[in-house]
């Protein structure tokens, strides 16, 4: 837990899981189960918006089966996905979290006292799931080092209130990627801006069904081009591609 170093200033009433999603049948049960038994555990109201981007699966019926509220939209964006969300949201609290991410108890009731201690938003450490290549393990911890170090927090958990949220203009939804990011950088400017040592458990498909070199050239063809690759969807297929089959995919733990 974060150790408050002075007097709570900032009341937290109501708090608002989002989560986007497009075709995460495979994976959302999972991830709502350990939202639902968080928001168990919580003293505060909660809300689970799960924001449907133009799925073709069930992704859809699965939510609402889990007791989300669902969203729909037609972005194929995720940054206007993630503002779609926090427009629908009624919460003076909103964590932004990936269909493919457990979160637990702990890292959110840190980022609660983060907030009730004036931070203005944040994010956390993360791991991946089940069996990685061996860099992906070192890019891990270079990736959770970075972050802590850059002040600069994952899409797969992010938080913030909503006055600072809006006060910001939300998400980039220019952006097709890197949204989170340029959101962390805008925070900062608002106020304090905090990554966590505590972590959540993220999904490791990516590094699983794309090859080293695939991966590696996506992303110097990103370095090279600049912010304006993250504009062009075309650039970005592993985001927005066809997703490949996991072809070793794990039941994740919350931990």
């Amino acid at each position: 837990m974060v150790a408050p170093t002075h007097r709570v200033i900032r009341e937290v009433r109501f708090i608002s899981f989002i989560i986007p999603a497009w075709n995460e049948e495979s994976v959302l049960s999972g991830t709502l189960a350990a939202v639902n038994a968080v928001t168990q555990q919580l003293t505060e109201p909660c809300e689970v918006i799960v924001v449907d981007d133009a799925s073709t699966d069930h992704t859809a019926e699965i939510a609402r089966a889990c007791g989300a509220r669902v969203v729909p939209v037609n972005h194929r964006q995720i940054a206007a996905t993630r503002n779609a969300g926090a427009k629908a949201a009624r919460g003076d609290v909103f964590f932004f979290i990936d269909a493919d991410t457990l979160i637990g108890e702990e890292v959110v009731r840190a980022a609660l006292e983060s907030v009730r201690c004036g931070a203005v938003g944040g994010g956390c450490a993360l791991r991946f799931d089940g069996q990685v290549p061996p860099y992906a393990r070192v890019l891990q911890a270079l990736m959770v080092r970075f972050s802590r170090i850059a002040g600069i927090a994952g899409g797969c958990f992010f938080f913030c209130i909503r006055e600072a949220f809006h006060a910001v203009g939300g998400f980039d939804s220019g952006l097709y990627a890197a949204e989170e990011v340029a959101m962390s950088v805008a925070l900062r400017r608002l106020g304090r801006f905090i990554v966590l040592p505590q972590f959540v458990t993220t999904s490791g498909r990516k590094l699983r069904t794309y090859s080293p070199r695939e991966l590696f050239a996506r992303l110097l063809r990103i370095l090279f081009k600049g912010r304006k690759s993250l504009r062009d969807r075309q650039n970005l297929d592993i985001w927005y591609g066809d997703r490949r089959p996991d072809p070793k995919p794990l039941a994740m733990k919350a931990e």
